[in-house]
């Protein structure tokens, strides 16, 4: 089994569209761990405020089955094909890492370069895996985000029980 970790999005019906998010991993993948949720601004557009998770699971998939799997499950709940990168998303499902790939597989880049970039992103990763260390800079999780400018992006933490 490969450890996939992973973050979910959501600034338009964010809670039900985590839930469903979550609901649907669940049902494909078994158990999940995931993140605390975090409420941050959008980030390249002007938007309604994130709910971002990071969610941990296992899969047999290989990386472009996987993605498009998850992709498929973007589109269930309500995302555009045509979506643009920088807008609203009812559900945004970004794969971080998978094992300790490196580079770019079907157009998905892992580690996905968000990760030690964004607030929303590296928040909920150190979360869930603070000793895991990213695979290119050898660096773990709890440490980047310990070094994090956390005044350029701040977050706020949600309570949400997402169990």
């Amino acid at each position: 089994m490969i450890q996939v970790y992973l973050n979910l999005g959501s600034n338009i019906d964010r809670e039900a569209m985590l839930r469903a998010g979550l609901a649907e991993l669940r049902e494909r993948f078994g158990e999940l761990a995931f993140s605390s949720v975090y409420q941050s601004a959008a980030v390249g557009f002007e938007g309604d405020f994130f709910w971002n998770l990071g969610v941990g699971l296992q899969t047999e998939l290989t990386l472009p089955e996987l993605a498009t799997q998850l992709r498929e499950l973007e589109y269930a709940h309500g995302r555009p094909m045509d979506a643009t990168r920088f807008s609203s998303r009812t559900l945004d499902i970004d794969i971080l890492t998978y094992a300790e790939t490196v580079g770019e597989f079907d157009g998905v880049v892992v580690p996905r370069p968000e990760l030690t970039e964004n607030a929303h992103v590296l928040a909920p990763m150190a979360e869930l895996a603070p000793a895991s260390k990213h695979p290119l800079l050898g660096i773990s999780y709890g440490e980047l985000w310990a070094g994090y400018d956390k005044i350029s992006q701040p977050l706020e933490r949600v309570e949400l029980d997402l169990s």
